[in-house]
């Protein structure tokens, strides 16, 4: 421990080595990207020096870090962060000599693919022939760095040398990254387009979305609005606004629920199909599973606004009206008859909807990365397959009730067609009824190898017996 004797003079115990010092980084670019990036390079423990054109006049930057000139900054580190545009790199040709054998990061994103014939990372090795480029880093973007939390965030690298990604694999993992590498610097194009793209893995369920709902939308608006209207000259058309979309909303968060269990239920059984499971699934098979969760988020918006669509159903005009009505008409005639059986199915109706939207809402809520990451792999498993099939099984009761006394009347099937809620119980039912299968099969399949155990457990016995009993004959 060290013992103060004046301000700015301490003394050191004998046999104690001074404390190594920071390694020093340097950053080519004073912008929004580099100076969140010397910011966070500096909590980590690093020295920080940023090369500018004009040092004195440069702008605010994070307290500690040096500022020189480009050549004065790359003689004193070895490590070189390029965080300005492709449009401004020709200043490191004047550069060559001080950066060859310098670690070059290229951290530069262009604003649309394809803008340049060459990858930035390709045109910088080719500026600097002897730097080793390295290209990453770059699906970083200055809020993150400066604000958002890095730890677990997935980065990629490419780059001819070996030794330069290590050095740069071993910062990033300093920062809290997760580094994937991609390979050799002929993969830059797939890395620089990685902060190109706009939601890739919801593109597939935004379209099933997009398409189940203008098929209900105009489905419903036949069989409900122009069929009135053609049939009846009744003009309902209002109930386009609630009515209609609180139809479509349910029917398509469940037909979406019960996607996310679908692919399983077919995996299964195509693996049992095979006879192993390490082989590998068809690529349309592999893709849909791995957007499950996007479905189930997407299930779990529609089922939300389902919920807040109903709650509104009374304050409705067109509600009220038909309820004044109802009861001056009411009051003009003989009592209101109480069915029993109706309040029951009204009630088991509504318990449903409740118990499904709170099982979908903790599906959903274990899904987030910081709720799902204080789980263990068997308690998210158990979320996720176990509850999920039981919100599904509520949801899809949820249905059934809603049409239980409707199914066999003619009145039901307007110009023929089934109403939706129908069509919307058929995807459901085929999974809850695969699944069902699934598991007598797997319950058939342990009984069966419980008896085989328990006939050869006896077949061992008995030639145990005989041969004990030959033996004995033996020694007789």
């Amino acid at each position: 421990m060290a013992t103060e004797v004046n301000p700015g003079i301490f003394l050191r115990p004998l046999g104690m080595e001074p404390p190594p010092e920071r390694e020093l980084l340097c950053i080519f670019g004073t912008g929004d990207l580099g100076r969140s990036l010397g910011q966070r390079l500096l909590q980590t423990g690093y020295r920080v020096v940023y090369g500018s054109r004009r040092p004195q006049s440069c702008g605010p930057l994070p307290p500690g870090a040096q500022v020189l000139s480009h050549t004065e900054a790359a003689q004193l580190a070895s490590l070189i962060f390029i965080c300005v545009h492709r449009e401004h790199y020709d200043f490191l040709e004047t550069l060559a000599p001080q950066l060859k054998g310098k670690v070059f990061v290229d951290l530069s994103n262009n604003q649309k693919k394809d803008m340049y014939p060459d990858t930035n990372a390709e045109y910088l090795q080719r500026l600097v022939p002897g730097a080793l480029v390295v290209k990453g880093l770059n699906t970083l973007s200055a809020w993150v760095l400066l604000n958002g939390p890095l730890a677990g965030k997935q980065v990629f690298l490419c780059g001819d040398s070996a030794e330069a990604k290590q050095a740069v694999r071993e910062l990033a993992t300093r920062l809290g990254l997760s580094v994937l590498d991609r390979g050799s610097l002929s993969a830059a194009r797939e890395v620089e387009d990685f902060p190109l793209q706009l939601f890739p893995e919801w593109r597939l369920p935004l379209c099933i979305a997009t398409g189940l709902t203008a098929f209900f939308f105009f489905y419903l608006l036949i069989r409900d609005i122009i069929y009135a209207y053609v049939e009846q000259d009744k003009d309902i058309s209002f109930r386009i606004m609630v009515s209609l979309a609180n139809k479509v909303f349910p029917i398509v968060s469940l037909i979406m629920l019960s996607l996310c269990y679908l692919p399983g239920v077919m995996a299964a059984i195509l693996q049992l199909y095979r006879g192993t499971k390490y082989s590998r699934f068809p690529d349309w098979l592999d893709r849909w599973m791995l957007c499950r969760k996007q479905l189930g988020l997407l299930a779990l918006a529609l089922a939300f606004l389902h919920v807040l669509y109903t709650f509104i159903i009374p304050i409705r005009y067109a509600v009220r009206h038909k309820l004044i009505s109802t009861v001056m008409k009411d009051n003009k005639s003989t009592p209101f008859y109480f069915d029993n059986t109706e309040a029951w199915a009204t009630d088991s109706f509504f318990v449903l909807g409740i118990m499904g939207f709170f099982l979908y809402f903790l599906l959903g809520l274990t899904s987030l990365p910081s709720v799902g990451g204080s789980l263990s792999w068997r308690e998210f498993t158990f979320v996720q397959s176990k509850l999920g099939h039981l919100t599904l099984i509520v949801c899809t009761a949820h249905g059934y009730i809603y049409g239980w006394n409707k199914f066999l009347k003619p009145s039901t099937y307007k110009w023929w067609t089934p109403p939706g809620y129908m069509l919307c119980l058929v995807v459901p039912s085929v999974v809850l009824v695969l699944k069902l299968l699934m598991v007598l099969h797997y319950i058939f399949f342990c009984i069966c190898t419980r008896q085989t155990d328990a006939l050869h457990h006896v077949d061992k016995s008995i030639k145990m017996r005989k041969i004990n009993g030959t033996k004995k004959s033996r020694d007789i």
